[in-house]
This record gives structure tokens, C-alpha cells and sequence, in this order.
């Protein structure tokens, strides 16, 4: 295997972990900048959470200006659906920087839908959301389409010799000198071999092998943030897990949200629409709310919940669906379902980790050497609950300032810690769950082995740290996965046992972490006037586009 290359003046030797929508255009972005850059990824080049992106990615552009948004309108919604817990630093850089990158995006091949007739952007709306402002690419193919573009990209750059990439390839662990990254150790092909590096970027995205319902492609095991704890560095929000509302029934297949921004409607077995009772957006209101109302319906009456999006064919004419909504209707109906006339029986499922590495908005970590970005960092930018369609955005930002801040004088300096307890989301090294320190395990060769340690850490995460929680599940939780950890080894128990001992610490009702034994001290900064604003403009858009 080829190494990265040795710091030659203000030129680093970076090594990436990770090759979704982070990972990817940090590579570019650091080729540009003229470090010497190698790419690590478990899988294939681009397989990640990333590609399976269906609703879209978020910018205040020009276009939606002329529509009433603003920069002021989406740092309120993304602040209120987190619950105010976000950091206001954190969210303004994400909010800012936004329209351009989406002009770095297109430069880089990314084509964004466009009214055939005007030319100008084709904007969504989605929950939470006070105006329309998702892009898209072919419709309902965002993340392929971008990651498609970034692909081509990088894989350029190795044809050119301006990057390396290591497919199939495992990062066991991060390696330290005086306290500082300086590479890592990797497996592949079963031989293991260091690498030498300048700093480290993780970009491994999520935890979704932790729960048997996730919409995340397999392979998403919070690699990243349990090597960065191995290494020292300091984790953050491990609780704030975000269940996705509309997990198809017996499939691993997701309906985005964009399809409640266009009108579907959620009914629960009786047939009867129950979430205009439970918020002032009702199926547009933030993701928490809108999969424990369901879990509430299923819980109650033992039967299903439906998504039901007939009413769209008869509002815009027959066709719509499968027009608007190509991917989806094309899969579900491999399930057996005819989106355009058939309510779909839908389940609330992981989708989204707000918590894990902790970083400033430099993307860097407390580790000298060490950043992080994507969904495998925690910024705070999310704070309690992520805003629909923020996620591919918070990839490019924090990736483009990682690069950034890797590229300035003051690159090695890490991240200062906030004056946070552990009891307010931040987890110290020193903190220790259960007798052991599991290594990371995720060799391919293993794959039986693992898919039969992965059942009972996932039904003890289904059953005690899901849409709902308590104490008393929390606790047996975090003992049954340290003793798992202890007895198997498996990375993904001992990120298990963290998670339960955070979420049982918050002793409060927030955003995505429900305590049904504190149900009631949730300080819900949604339910406001600028809320209730909100929902006025989405019924006049809704009407004026019927």
C-alpha cells in the first residue's frame, strides 16, 4: 500500500477515514489546498449514509430569498427544532456558508434540479422547516446524485496521483506521539500495516447497526467516534439519537420526509389523521414528536400506522407521484405497494446521531492532530434534534472547515473544552463503562460472527434506548451491553453501554431523548408564534401551489 506523504512546509499529510459526503469533499478540498491526501474507506468508495439521501440538502439561496427566506429564518428553525440546546456559533456558520458551498457543489459537478421553464432552483419544503429551501438532485436521489459527482471527482484525483484511496480497509487504531495523532494502524487483506499521517480527519457518519429499525445502510457502527474515544478524545450528546418517523414495515427502506412537504398524511388503524391533535405542523412538525406520536397509535391500538399520500394524485393530477417522487415509488412498489393509491404501513426507525465526537467549529477535537465532521462529530449545530435536511449541509461546512483549519498555522491546537458537566452531554475519557475497553472490530472476514453478536445488542438498544426511555431500562441497558463488550469485545456494545449511561444521566425530556419517567420537563421552544408562522405560510404555499 502507498503511505501518505511526509509535511512539506505549510503542506500536510492527511489521512481521511470515511468516503461519504464529509469524507469525500474534504479529499477535494484538501487536494486543492495541496495536501497530500489519503482516503481510508471500510467499504467501497462513496457507500455510506450519504448516498442514500433522499429528501435534499439545505441552503438560503437567491431563490428562496425571493420567497421570503433568509439566513435570520433558518438559523429559528434550526434552532427550535433542537431544542435551543444548539450551538448559536455552530448554527450560523452551518446557516452562512451555506450557498456556498452549494456553488463549490455544482462546481464540482453536482446538478441541482431546476424549473424547466424559470431555471431557478427547485425548492422543498420539509417538517419543521418555515420556507422552502431544499435542493435537490433527480428529485428524490440527492444524496446518490451529489456523491455520484464527488465520486467521479476522487477518483479522478488518484488517476492524477494528487490522492490516494484505500478501499476495504480497516482503521483498528489512531496512533499518538506526545499526545498528538501522527496516523493510523489499519487491516487489509488481513495485513496490518501503519500509516503515518500529519492529522487524522474522521468521517464515518453514524451508529445505525446499533438498532435492528434504522434506515442506514449496514456497515454504520460508529466506528470513528470509538476510536477517537479510544484515543482520548472527548465525546458529546451520545443521547440525542433521531428516530425517523417513516421506516417502511418489514423493509430497511425509508420515505422521506419530502413527501408529508408535498402533503401525505400520516393515519393511524382506524384511518383517522391524528397528528393535527398532537402539534400546530402536524406531520411537518419536528422528527421526535412526529415518531412518538406514532409509537404512542401503535402502542395504543397494537395495529399500524399508515403514510398516506393518495390525495397528492388528487390535488396535482395523475402522475404526480411517480413524477415528484421517482426512487420512492419505484421501490415501494418492489415491495408491493402502489404509493399513488395504496396508504403505506410505516414504523419510526434510527436515522440520525446528533451526539459523538466532540469538536469546535474548527472541526477540530480535544486530541491535537485529531478532526471530525459529519455525522460522526458532534458540533452542537444540531443541538437536541436535527432539522430535516441539515445533515448532507453539516457534512460539507464542517468538512470545508476542518480542511480549513488544517491548512493554518494554528492546525494542532486542539479544541478547548466548554464549561459542561457530564450531566449537560459532554463524556470524558475517563470515564469508564464496565471492566473493558473493547477494540474495533469490523473485519469483513468476520461477518457471520458479527451479524450474530449484532442481534441482542440490537434488541437490547430497540427495547431500552429507543423512541421512548426510562431509568429502569436505561440502567439495564448500559450493564447488559458492558457485559456484552466484556464478553465478545464488540466496539459497537461498549458505544452501547456509553450511550445508555448519557441518556440515563439526562434526566429531562428533550428534543430526540424522550424519558417517559420526566415527561414533562421538556422546555419546548417550538411551540411559539414563530411557529405557529410557520405553519401559516406553509398552508398559504400549500394553497397556492394546489
Amino acid at each position: 500500500m502507498q503511505t501518505a506523504g511526509k509535511n512539506t512546509g505549510c503542506k500536510r499529510a492527511l489521512i481521511i477515514i470515511g468516503s461519504g459526503i464529509a469524507g469525500s469533499y474534504a479529499a477535494l478540498l484538501a487536494v486543492e489546498a495541496g495536501h497530500h491526501v489519503t482516503l481510508i474507506t471500510k467499504g467501497e468508495l462513496g457507500y455510506s449514509n450519504s448516498q442514500f439521501a433522499q429528501g435534499g440538502i439545505t441552503a438560503v439561496t437567491t431563490d428562496s430569498m425571493q420567497r421570503g427566506d433568509g439566513v435570520a429564518a433558518h438559523i429559528d428553525d434550526t434552532m427550535m427544532a433542537g431544542a435551543q440546546r444548539n450551538d448559536p456559533a455552530a448554527v450560523r456558520k452551518l446557516v452562512t456558508e451555506a450557498a456556498g458551498h452549494i456553488h463549490t457543489l455544482a462546481r464540482m459537478g453536482v446538478e441541482f434540479d431546476r424549473d424547466a421553464e424559470t431555471g431557478a432552483l427547485d425548492l422543498g419544503l420539509e417538517g419543521a422547516h418555515s420556507f422552502p429551501r431544499i435542493l435537490h438532485v433527480g428529485q428524490d436521489s440527492t444524496g446518490a446524485g451529489i456523491m455520484a459527482a464527488l465520486t467521479a471527482r476522487v477518483r479522478a484525483a488518484i488517476k492524477t496521483g494528487a490522492l490516494v484511496l484505500h478501499e476495504k480497509t480497516t482503521v483498528t487504531d489512531l496512533l499518538r506521539d506526545n499526545d498528538a495523532i501522527c496516523g493510523v494502524r489499519v487491516r487489509q487483506d488481513g495485513t496490518m500495516q501503519e500509516l503515518p499521517a500529519d492529522a487524522v480527519l474522521i468521517t464515518t457518519g453514524g451508529l445505525g447497526d446499533l438498532y435492528l429499525h434504522t434506515t442506514n445502510p449496514a456497515g454504520a457502527s460508529g466506528d470513528g467516534v470509538w476510536l477517537a474515544w479510544q484515543a482520548g478524545a472527548a465525546l458529546k450528546d451520545l443521547e440525542f439519537i433521531q428516530f425517523h418517523p417513516t421506516l417502511v414495515e418489514g423493509t430497511g427502506f425509508m420515505v422521506s420526509e419530502a413527501l408529508r412537504g408535498e402533503g401525505a398524511v400520516l393515519r393511524n388503524q382506524r384511518g383517522e389523521r391524528f397528528m393535527t391533535d398532537v402539534h400546530p405542523l402536524a406531520e411537518l412538525a419536528p422528527r421526535d414528536v412526529v415518531s412518538r406520536a406514532i409509537h404512542e397509535q401503535k402502542q395504543r391500538s397494537g395495529g399500524n400506522v399508515y403514510l398516506d399520500a393518495t390525495g397528492l394524485e388528487k390535488r396535482h393530477g395523475r402522475g404526480f407521484v411517480a413524477k415528484r417522487f421517482p426512487m420512492i415509488s419505484k421501490t415501494l412498489k418492489s415491495h408491493g405497494y402502489d404509493l399513488a393509491t395504496t396508504p403505506i404501513p410505516v414504523t419510526p426507525a434510527q436515522h440520525y446521531w446528533m451526539g459523538g465526537v466532540y469538536t469546535d467549529t474548527d472541526a477540530k477535537t480535544t486530541v491535537p492532530g485529531l478532526y471530525a465532521a459529519g455525522e460522526s462529530a458532534c458540533t452542537s449545530v444540531h443541538g437536541a434534534n436535527r432539522l430535516a435536511s441539515n445533515s448532507l449541509l453539516e457534512g460539507v461546512v464542517f468538512a470545508a472547515a476542518a480542511i480549513s483549519a488544517i491548512s493554518a498555522d494554528t492546525w494542532q491546537q486542539p479544541a478547548i473544552l466548554p464549561a459542561h458537566t457530564i450531566s449537560e452531554g459532554l463524556l470524558l475519557p475517563e470515564t469508564v463503562i464496565g471492566e473493558t475497553a473493547p477494540a474495533l472490530i469490523s473485519d469483513p472476514s468476520e461477518a457471520l460472527r458479527l451479524e450474530t453478536l449484532l442481534a441482542p445488542i440490537q434488541a437490547i438498544a430497540d427495547e431500552h434506548v429507543g423512541v421512548v426511555r426510562d431509568a429502569a431500562g436505561l440502567e439495564k441497558a448500559e450493564n447488559a451491553f458492558a457485559l456484552h463488550a466484556s464478553a465478545n469485545g464488540h466496539h459497537l456494545a461498549g458505544l452501547g453501554a456509553l450511550i445508555a449511561y448519557a441518556a440515563r444521566l439526562r434526566t429531562e425530556s428533550i428534543g430526540a431523548h424522550y424519558r417517559a419517567d420526566y415527561p414533562h420537563t421538556e422546555t419546548d421552544h417550538r411551540m411559539t408564534t414563530v411557529l405557529q408562522n410557520a405553519r401559516c405560510r406553509q398552508q398559504q404555499l400549500a394553497t397556492t401551489s394546489a
